[in-house]
């Protein structure tokens, strides 16, 4: 009977625990709570930040299309010459960027073939000495064939 009345007193989770709010349902039911409130929290912030966004992307969208109808007779007045002018420079850019390309790609072979040289083994090595095998491999069976070719002209 003590221990009876002991677990209906708070001592373990008892029947009276759960008419107080305590016990494992109570902080079951407090945890619901606190995640409703932070998903809540996490949905204003997002519709916050997402609405300010929005509006500053109107406000950039504004000015844009105020910029453009500012400078559009400028752009009118200046085209013959900023025409010729930007196809000028998208050249030289192009060119520029080209040579940097291949020069990059040309100094990365010449290293390249430097490790292979030296023997210090670059990427791919050994694909390359298997092709080289394979291409001395061939080479070889052409030039059997031809030879047995020319030796069965001449015995003819």
């Amino acid at each position: 009977m003590a221990d009876h009345h002991r677990g209906a007193t708070g001592g373990g989770g008892g029947y009276g625990d759960l008419q107080r709010g305590g016990g494992m349902h109570g902080e079951a039911q407090q945890q619901q709570k606190q995640g409703a409130m932070m998903t809540a929290l996490k949905a204003a912030t997002a519709a916050t930040f997402g609405g300010s966004m929005l509006v500053l992307s109107g406000l950039i969208l504004a000015g844009t299309v105020i910029a453009l109808t500012v400078a559009t007779p400028v752009l009118v007045i200046f085209s013959p010459v900023l025409v010729p002018a930007a196809i000028a420079l998208a050249l030289m850019a192009a060119g520029f960027v080209t040579s940097g390309g291949l020069g990059v790609a040309a100094l990365s072979v010449f290293s390249w073939m430097y490790k292979y040289l030296t023997g210090k083994h670059p990427p791919a090595a050994d694909q390359l000495d298997h092709a080289k095998a394979r291409l001395a491999s061939k080479a070889r069976d052409v030039k059997d064939a031809a030879q047995h070719r020319i030796d069965q002209a001449q015995g003819s």
